[in-house]
């Protein structure tokens, strides 16, 4: 007696899940296959924010199709004191009245951990809302690491709210004399005082941008009709 024949293996199944035709050669096989790659992202020093790295023909591959590119885009991350405007650092620094005029020092943590000395010269004064820059304190630059931007320190003055009249004395002694008033007596008589008062600008702008707001939808709603178009359909 003669025994069957083993049935030969179909694997037209497999090529239909690959979605890949019978006579696919190996190479085309092989785009089809899931393969795990681990590709080593480096950051360069000095790097700009959505800078970015590309990995050429590292996308995912298919049958008759040119590969793609694997593309990394950097983020940067805001840190809480430091603001970067290119390759320069900006560093927010608050100090009062007394260290504006007779000198302060400062010991600034950067961002690599150093700890910098920053003290103002002698007799040198600190103006509200002004600049001072130290060289190459900045980030480096990028693909020149050794060399780097500018740090800017942006100096906020600390005003006290009031002063005892012996302090305004003791500081009319020692500050430059104020500038006396071209008016005489008798004309300064005749000029209506006035009172100042402390304002939030912004507030005070919300508040007038409303009332506006609201005036204009009263003068709206006197108009004749209650300021809508009302239409009638004419009689036929």
């Amino acid at each position: 007696m003669f025994g069957r024949a083993p049935k030969k293996s179909d694997n037209t199944k497999y090529y239909e899940v690959l979605g890949v035709p019978k006579n696919a050669a190996q190479d085309d096989l092989k785009k089809v296959l899931q393969e795990k790659k681990v590709l080593e992202v480096h950051v360069e020093k000095g790097m700009q924010h959505n800078q970015k790295i590309t990995f050429p023909g590292e996308a995912d591959e298919a049958p008759d199709t040119v590969t793609g590119d694997i593309v990394f885009v950097v983020q940067q991350k805001e840190h809480p004191k430091f603001k970067r405007k290119g390759d320069d650092l900006f560093y927010e620094h608050t100090i009062s009245l007394t260290e504006a005029l007779c000198g302060f020092q400062l010991v600034l943590t950067h961002l690599d951990n150093r700890q910098l000395l920053i003290k103002s010269n002698p007799g040198e004064i600190v103006k509200p809302d002004s600049f001072k820059a130290i060289s190459d304190e900045g980030m480096p630059m990028y693909q020149r690491p050794f060399m780097k931007g500018k740090l800017y320190i942006h100096f906020t003055v600390e005003f006290p709210d009031s002063l005892a009249p012996d302090q305004c004395k003791a500081l009319e002694a020692v500050l430059p004399p104020k500038p006396a008033s071209k008016l005489t007596d008798m004309e300064l008589d005749e000029c209506e005082e006035t009172t100042m008062h402390d304002v939030n600008m912004e507030e005070e702008m919300r508040r007038k941008a409303h009332a506006a707001a609201q005036e204009a939808y009263d003068e709206d709603d006197e108009m004749p009709g209650g300021g809508a178009q009302r239409v009638q359909c004419a009689q036929q």
